[in-house]
């Protein structure tokens, strides 16, 4: 793990001995029409770059295809695909991603945005660096209008390989993009191929992580890439919420990766076992959080116990059971004990969780 170090650069301009680079955007929209204007605005809005937008609505109902005809024939860089019937959200994905044409690319949803100079900012990276696949930033979240101000100073680029940075994505166990904040290299895009559609929670991951077998990977440090909007409606809170969907998901990718296009990476075996070892860990911590309630359901707890053991044969031996066997010892034990080691235990989370999102910012895993 100490061994996974990007290589650290000053940020350079874009180049300015010929045209400015062409981005194309697709923002997918399904029923957020009351978003849609400010995603595409904030697109529009960006310079140093050429730009050309996609919307693909896919048979919304609640008007989103006329703010998008009125959005296109406003601007003649943006056009409109209006789906009769709803094709679903990866089909319409990937028929995006089809369209693009421009030498970068970004996949938007209608319910976020980039944050201004973002494209410039990331163009610039990848422009004066042809081996890296996808650049990404930091996401800055937010709820409402007016969205929080975003730093727009890059003060660092960092070059991943792609084979240390599906390393460092195993040893996380996580998925540390959130997607507003990624521009993509189209060529590199084509390479690759286009979504997973057997991984319909997992999609966005294991594309990165395919983006990496062929591709460096770049990070524009010090300033935010994308704001990423939280609301009760989004995919993250309906069709894909809940933890064990989650963490079946992330094994899934990781297991198409490693197993697929990344089976000749260096190690990609002893990768994949360290990918199962952290879910399996993350699983039986949930499991630690669920007992610790006082309204636990033994259900629930052995939902997580199951998923370590199948996803990791050989979780019993890991700091996490052993944590859960302590729980289970101490059930008997009195309110007052079992509240002290709930509270170091939720420290102890607490730290490990600052720490992680130090790292996050500061190097993007």
């Amino acid at each position: 793990m100490s061994k996974l170090h990007p290589r650290a650069e000053k940020p350079r301009p874009l180049p300015t001995d010929r045209l400015p680079p062409q981005v194309s955007v697709f923002i997918s929209c399904y029923n957020y029409g009351r978003f849609l204007a400010d995603s595409v605005h904030s697109v529009l809005s960006q310079g140093g770059v050429r730009v050309n937008v996609v919307i693909i609505d896919d048979a919304s109902t609640d008007g989103s295809q006329d703010i998008a005809a009125a959005l296109a024939a406003a601007d003649p860089r943006v056009s409109l695909i209006a789906h009769e019937r709803n094709h679903g959200h990866l089909a319409t994905f990937n028929e995006g991603l089809g369209l693009l044409t421009g030498t970068y690319a970004v996949k938007l949803d209608a319910d976020d945005m980039l944050t201004p100079g973002s494209l410039s900012r990331a163009a610039a990276l990848a422009e004066h660096h042809p081996t890296v696949g996808f650049v990404y930033g930091f996401p800055a979240q937010f709820r409402t209008i007016p969205t929080p101000r975003a730093r727009t100073e890059a003060r660092r680029w960092l070059i991943w390989r792609g084979d240390e940075w599906i390393a460092r994505m195993c040893h996380r166990g996580h998925n540390t993009i959130m997607q507003p904040e990624v521009l993509m290299r189209t060529e590199t895009l084509r390479r690759v191929g286009e979504y997973n559609t057997d991984l319909p929670h997992s999609h966005d991951m294991e594309l990165w992580l395919r983006f990496a077998t062929v591709s460096d990977i770049g990070w524009v440090g010090g300033a935010d890439q994308g704001f990423y909007r939280i609301h009760p409606d989004s995919m993250q809170r309906t069709v894909n919420a809940g933890l064990m969907i989650d963490l079946q998901g992330r094994r899934d990718a990781y297991e198409s990766v490693l197993t697929g296009a990344g089976k000749e990476i260096p190690d990609a075996a002893d990768l994949l076992r360290t990918a199962r070892r952290k879910l399996a860990s993350e699983a039986l911590d949930h499991a630690c959080r669920t007992f610790d309630d006082a309204e636990f359901a033994d259900q629930s707890v052995d939902a997580y116990v199951d998923f370590a053991i199948d996803t990791f044969p050989e979780a019993r031996q890991t700091r996490a059971w052993a944590s859960l066997e302590r729980r289970r010892w101490m059930a008997a034990d009195p309110p007052a004990r079992r509240a002290l080691a709930r509270a170091a235990s939720e420290a102890a989370r607490d730290m490990e969780g600052r720490i992680r999102w130090r790292r996050w910012r500061w190097s993007g895993v």
